[in-house]
C-alpha cells in the first residue's frame, strides 16, 4: 500500500493524514468562544480572561494555517499537483469566493433593508432610532469624495499591479513580478492605513445606531479581506524571491490574483452604495 502511495499510476493526489483539518477546527472553536467571553465580559470567580483567550485562539489559527500552507507548498514542489488537481484545487477556490460573495451580500443585505425602509426599524427599535430617514437624524455621514475615494483610487491601482505582476511571471519577467507584488502589497498596507485613519476619526461609532452598525460591519469585514489578502500577496512574494514560482508552478499565486481582484469588485459596490448612495443628501463631517 505504501508503495502504491508513493508511486501512485493516476493523476490525483492522495493526501497524507494531516492533524491541521482537526486543529483547525479547535482552533475557530475557541476563536467564537473566546469572542463571546470577550465581549460579554465574562470571568470564572476572580478570573478575567477577557481577551486572553480570543489571543490564543487568533496565534493558534495563524499556526494551523501557516503550517497548513507550508504542507501544500511542499506537496506543489514534491509534483503532486497535476493538473486533474489543479483543476480541483480551482474549483475548490471558486466556491470558496462564491461563499465570499454570499458573505457580503448579507451585509449588504442589512444595509439596504435598513436604508430602504427606514421606518421598520420602528417595529423592533425604539422608534427614534432612525427618524424615519437615512442615514438617521443627528448622523453626521463620511464625506466619499475624500477618503473614501483615496481608497478606491489605491485599490484601482493595485488590481493593475496585481496584474502587472501576473503577466510577467507568465512571460518570464522576474523583475516585474517582484516589483508588482511589491507594489501591490504596499498599496494594500496604504489602504488600511487609511481606513484605519477613517474609523479614527469617524464622526459616529459602531453602537448606538444602525447606521453606524452596518457600515461598519460591512466596510470593517471588507477591510479584514484586505489584510488577509495582502498577507497572501507577501507570502507570495516571498516564494518569488526563493525562486519558488516559475511558469509552470505559480497556482497559489493564481489563487491570490484572484483573491485581490475579488477584493477591488467587493470595494467599488461598498464605495458606490454605503458611502456614495447611502449618504446622499446627508450632512458631511467638517
Amino acid at each position: 500500500m505504501s508503495d502504491v502511495h508513493a508511486k501512485p499510476h493516476h493523476d490525483y493526489h492522495l493526501v497524507d493524514p494531516s492533524p491541521w483539518p482537526a486543529l483547525g477546527a479547535i482552533a475557530a472553536f475557541g476563536l467564537a468562544i473566546g469572542g463571546i467571553i470577550w465581549m460579554k465580559h465574562l470571568s470564572f470567580g476572580s478570573f478575567k480572561p477577557e481577551g486572553l483567550v480570543f489571543g490564543a485562539a487568533v496565534i493558534a489559527l495563524l499556526f494551523v494555517a501557516g503550517s497548513w500552507w507550508v504542507d501544500v507548498i511542499k506537496e506543489s514542489a514534491a509534483g503532486y499537483h497535476t493538473r486533474i488537481v489543479q483543476i480541483g484545487l480551482r474549483y475548490g477556490m471558486i466556491l470558496f469566493i462564491a461563499s465570499e460573495v454570499m458573505f457580503f451580500v448579507a451585509w449588504f443585505w442589512a444595509f439596504f433593508n435598513s436604508s430602504l425602509f427606514p421606518g421598520s426599524a420602528i417595529q423592533y427599535l425604539r422608534a427614534d432610532f432612525t427618524g424615519g430617514v437615512w442615514p438617521p437624524k443627528g448622523i453626521e455621514a463620511i464625506d466619499p469624495w475624500h477618503l473614501p475615494l483615496l481608497n478606491t483610487l489605491i485599490l484601482l491601482t493595485s488590481g493593475t499591479t496585481v496584474t502587472w505582476a501576473h503577466h510577467a511571471l507568465l512571460h518570464g519577467d522576474r523583475k516585474g513580478l517582484k516589483w508588482g507584488l511589491t507594489l501591490t502589497i504596499l498599496l494594500g498596507i496604504f489602504f488600511t492605513t487609511v481606513q484605519a485613519y477613517e474609523y479614527i476619526h469617524a464622526p459616529f461609532a459602531f453602537k448606538g445606531s444602525i447606521y453606524g452598525s452596518t457600515f461598519f460591519m460591512a466596510t470593517g469585514f471588507h477591510g479584514f479581506h484586505v489584510i488577509m489578502g495582502t498577507i497572501f500577496l507577501a507570502v507570495c512574494l516571498l516564494r518569488a524571491l526563493i525562486g519558488q514560482l516559475s511558469l509552470d508552478r505559480h497556482l497559489g499565486f493564481e489563487f491570490a490574483a484572484w483573491y485581490w481582484h475579488f477584493v477591488d469588485v467587493i470595494w467599488l459596490f461598498l464605495f458606490s452604495c454605503i458611502y456614495v448612495w447611502g449618504t446622499w443628501g446627508a450632512a458631511f463631517e467638517h
